[in-house]
């Protein structure tokens, strides 16, 4: 083998040079038997030895640059196999690991150049083509990612960027496009974990730092948040995306403060600009933006405009499904507009969340309403509020009953006075549960009217109209009949008999 000793202004006596290299050939045996028990660490001190030794020996560095790429300083590898071959251009595994370097360190084009190398010093190297083959596919993965990352399709490009690592682990560019993708997918516990990895090995890197930031950030931790946006532009003063992330930050924290001011203060209308601005600095903030949506639906709400209330606690759950205010906020619009099937949906989801108390009760209560909504609504029949007094409650009967009475539709078709009868005795019927005190209780409790035999057909709806004529010994055979007077007349067996009252 050839000596390859250090050059020195000193002559070295040739028993001097054969003992420097037979020391340096002990060392570097002794690394060997380290590296094949795999304790990188010691077969990392013999070499350094060997190389100490004989620092012009190209073996010496190559074998030190294995090691350090077992110990994953893949950086400190590559000037050592560089080093390696410097010293000797042949030096195939030098280039190989030289390649193997760059391409963990994800630099695939500066990987394909030596491995290039290494096959035209032995084409028919294996090793050197499958990793020229990998570089290769880690370029490929790179220009997709980049096409993908401006689509916005971030599945993708976390998906490029796994296979990417696959063949350069220590790549920290790769590693901080995934985590910021990862941010934009919402999967900030991941993102989070790749970029504090990085930040262990290099608590100065600005893009790890921007990635940590943008984390907090769009789980609507917005002070903290820009606290690391500041530190990575510190690192780095011209940081695009931290700079706009920043003032991106600061405005929406301003914004959405201003608008729970304004709330606070009762000034609704300028509370519901406020969040619209608010809502339009950044739409890639997922958490912040469902709590303006959920806050201007509040608004909405304060306004009476309840769709637009509804529509806005709809989109804040949209962004985010797990938001219960929102839930609980588009129940209560849902409540306030009679809409009860969907209000006892919104108040399931929220039970089925929070199994509190109060939940349970808001339920119960939409479920009561919704009940109560699909019998017949004996107020809206009779054209009164469910607050009507007893006097409010007789006079509309008799304005109905008037209104919707046989004798008036006489000369009407067949289906016209047939439904004419059918609301007259429906309005019977409402004026017979709710001028009786317990029958109205029961009904607006939501109970069940038939629980005591109140049958709400036949002989009820003349008990209704009779409670405005003198009451006859036996049920009328006929139905109450209009006189020309206006006043409300029965035919019985005794004869004609007229109310004392006009049924207007």
């Amino acid at each position: 083998m050839k000596l390859a000793l250090l050059s020195s202004p000193l002559r070295y006596s040739d028993v001097t040079l054969l003992f420097l290299f037979r020391e340096a050939e002990s060392f570097k045996e002794q690394g060997n038997a380290y590296y094949a028990k795999k304790d990188y660490n010691e077969a990392y001190n013999y070499y350094t030895k060997a190389i100490d030794m004989c620092p012009n020996n190209a073996s010496y560095y190559g074998n030190r640059a294995a090691t350090l790429m077992m110990l994953g300083r893949f950086r400190e590898a590559l000037g050592d196999a560089q080093q390696s071959v410097r010293l000797d251009d042949s030096f195939v595994r030098g280039h190989l690991r030289e390649g193997k370097c760059h391409l963990s360190l994800g630099n695939a084009m500066a990987a394909c150049r030596s491995f290039q190398r290494a096959l035209e010093l032995d084409h028919k190297n294996a090793q050197a083509q499958q990793e020229f083959k990998n570089a290769n596919a880690v370029m490929e993965y790179e220009k997709i990612a980049e096409v993908d990352f401006e689509k916005r399709d971030f599945r993708k490009v976390v998906f490029c960027m796994d296979r990417a690592l696959e063949f350069a682990p220590a790549c920290h560019r790769f590693k901080i496009l995934k985590a910021e993708c990862l941010a934009m997918l919402g999967r900030y516990p991941e993102a989070q974990f790749v970029a504090s990895d990085i930040l262990r090995m290099d608590s100065t890197n600005a893009d790890a730092l921007y990635v940590r930031g943008l984390c907090l950030y769009y789980e609507d931790c917005i002070e903290k948040a820009v606290q690391f946006f500041v530190q990575a532009l510190r690192m780095a003063p011209d940081h695009e995306k931290a700079c706009v992330a920043c003032r991106n930050a600061k405005a929406l924290k301003a914004k959405k403060e201003d608008g729970n001011k304004a709330f606070k203060e009762g000034n609704y209308k300028l509370a519901y600009e406020l969040y619209t601005e608010a809502l339009g600095i950044d739409p890639n903030n997922i958490k912040t933006n469902a709590k303006l949506y959920c806050n201007r639906g509040t608004v909405n709400s304060k306004l009476r405009q309840l769709e637009d209330a509804i529509e806005d606690c709809t989109n804040a759950v949209k962004l985010d499904d797990t938001y219960i205010k929102a839930y609980l906020r588009r129940a209560q619009c849902y409540m306030d507009t009679e809409q009860f099937e969907e209000a006892v949906r919104d108040y399931e989801k929220v039970y089925q969340t929070e199994k509190t108390k109060e939940h349970k009760q808001l339920l119960k209560n939409a479920q009561l309403e919704l009940k109560k909504s699909k019998r017949k609504d004996y107020y809206k029949i009779l054209g009164v509020d469910k607050n009507a007094s007893e006097d409010e409650i007789k006079k509309a009967y008799r304005k109905r009953a008037l209104m919707h009475h046989p004798d008036r539709h006489s000369g009407a078709s067949a289906e016209v006075q047939k439904e004419e009868e059918k609301k007259f005795k429906e309005v019977g019927e409402a004026f017979t549960i709710l001028s009786d005190p317990k029958k109205k209780t029961r009904y607006d409790s939501g109970q069940d009217l038939d629980e005591e035999g109140m049958n709400m057909g036949g002989e009820l709806v003349w008990a209704s109209a009779m409670k405005m004529v003198p009451v006859p010994e036996k049920p009328p055979l006929k139905l109450p009949r209009l006189l020309p007077s206006g006043q409300l007349g029965w035919d019985t067996p005794e004869g004609r008999s007229t109310s004392t009252q006009p049924a207007t």
